[in-house]
């Protein structure tokens, strides 16, 4: 069992929830149950998933929820973009989010290699 809370990458994933969940708060009341909650949603796997990784019994176990964790960016990534063309985020605050879960890829990217290879 790991914790979680030595991970880098889980550190900057939580920073990237609180900030999306501060970004999301401000759009269209009807989107409460739609956009605002997918994107919320997203952004909250990805911390929420590494957690439960570190908590399973070995290393493929974990790999697992690191390479879920990954998806949730990912889709994130789509959201963020969909938001920005719809006009419910601004460019800077786009960008901003965009460099971080940029990182958060890379990091999780970098995870699962070092996984993969210990196998």
């Amino acid at each position: 069992m790991k914790d979680f809370r030595q991970l880098d990458v889980w550190r900057l994933g939580q920073e990237l929830a609180v900030i999306v969940y501060r970004l999301t708060a401000p759009f269209p009341r009807e989107e409460r149950y739609g956009l605002t909650d997918q994107v919320r949603r997203a952004a909250v796997s990805i911390p929420a998933n590494l957690a439960e990784g570190c908590g399973r019994a070995g290393d493929a176990d974990f790999a697992r929820f690191v390479q879920i964790a990954f998806g949730s960016a990912c889709e994130l990534e789509s959201l963020l973009l969909l938001c920005q063309e719809l006009a419910f985020l601004k460019a800077t605050d786009h960008d901003m989010t965009q460099s971080k879960l940029s990182s958060v890829k890379r990091m999780l990217a970098a995870l699962l290699k070092k996984l993969k290879a210990e196998r």
